[in-house]
């Protein structure tokens, strides 16, 4: 335990926000995988951050593979440190990334050094999950680890309360963007982009209530059983006073592997011909789901002693399932997540080292 909460800990008190550098969390589990044969790939985000991913690998092939991200969201709302990594009279670690997702890595690499030598066993340890899945479509694409190791299955460590989640949503990322003159906004020598956005804006109400009351963009396996549709609006710090010179909206568009996106797609890119703003889509992989009865989600559920089940959110397995089977199961609530207080038990997170022993095992020994 006390290994568990020291790394938990520190993992927690490194600054890893999506937009900043990830180098000195990896840099700390690094330190932790002494016995594993590791492989880094690093890379520049879009806005030419330098991101490091982990792939660490014992035994021989054929094996399990323990997945989870570095990254964290934003501080929004925060009163307290985030990156305390405080550990309470009642064994709660409490910080930014807590439960979504650095102590659940610590219960993988726990997990992983624990095991014999001789069970094939990999690590990958991914950034920018929380933002656009660099990350782990670098491990994807690149990692010669990960090939090497021939993963039977992975299991994504999210927090899912150790209850398997066999599928989840992916996501199209929409940003909007329109453009405008800055000027003191007194002298009727500027143009203010949000004239130009608003029209845009006005059309997507009806695209969010059609996700809601339209059946054939429902999908009852999941709860809610309508997509996420959601959006923000950006005029990057300009005064009131100011006539903005760029407004962007961004929309994240959650579907299941049931939901046809096309329709949406197209609303949005329509609306934004009709208003003359700019639109760039990004999409995530194809949402991974298993079904109910595959070896690995019967495996999960038998030893977790809990029915599988799909989620609404998106995790790395819409990239990962490139490689292998994926199952999303980990310790923490997801409900506590990408909000202040964020927290998790290291009792819960000590609990779960058995079972991804377990599960390792009886991957590696055939299902």
């Amino acid at each position: 335990m006390d290994h568990l909460a020291d790394l938990a800990h520190d993992l927690v008190a490194c600054d890893s926000r999506s937009f900043v550098s990830n180098l000195p969390v990896a840099a700390r589990l690094a330190a932790a995988l002494t016995d594993f044969e590791v492989e880094a790939l690093d890379y520049a985000d879009p806005a030419g951050v330098a991101k490091r991913v982990l792939i660490a690998h014992r035994g021989g092939p054929g094996g399990l593979a323990l997945s989870g991200h570095m990254d964290t969201v934003p501080d929004t709302g925060w009163q307290d440190d985030p990156f305390s990594g405080r550990i309470d009279a009642a064994g709660v670690l409490h910080g930014l990334g807590s439960a979504d997702m650095k102590g659940p890595i610590a219960v993988a690499v726990v997990a992983a050094r624990g095991l014999p030598a001789t069970v094939p066993i990999t690590l990958l340890l991914t950034t920018d999950e929380e933002t656009t899945k660099q990350g782990a479509r670098a491990i994807v694409a690149r990692s010669v680890l990960a090939r090497r190791a021939a993963l039977r299955a992975i299991a994504v460590v999210e927090p899912t309360r150790l209850i398997p989640v066999r599928g989840h949503r992916s996501s199209v990322n929409f940003t909007i963007t329109a453009e405008g003159v800055q000027a003191h906004s007194s002298t009727g020598l500027g143009r203010n982009a949000n004239w130009a956005l608003i029209p845009f804006l006005a059309e997507m109400p009806a695209v969010f209530e059609r996700l809601r009351t339209d059946s054939t963009l429902a999908d009852a396996a999941y709860d809610p059983p309508f997509s996420d549709f959601n959006l923000t609006i950006d005029n990057h710090g300009a005064a009131v006073n100011v006539t903005v010179p760029r407004a962007t909206a961004r929309i994240k568009f959650r579907y299941s592997a049931r939901i046809d996106p096309a329709p949406v797609c197209a609303a949005v890119h329509a609306a934004a011909a009709r208003a003359g703003v700019a639109v760039v889509e990004a999409r995530e992989g194809t949402p991974p789901e298993l079904a109910a009865d595959h070896p690995l989600i019967r495996l999960a559920a038998d030893l977790a002693g809990a029915a599988p089940r799909t989620a609404a959110f998106g995790t790395d397995a819409s990239e990962l399932s490139a490689l292998a089977p994926c199952v999303v199961l980990g310790p923490g609530d997801i409900a506590v997540a990408h909000r202040p207080g964020e927290h998790v038990s290291l009792a819960e997170l000590a609990a779960a080292v058995p079972l991804f022993t377990r599960l390792a095992e009886a991957v590696a020994a055939g299902w």
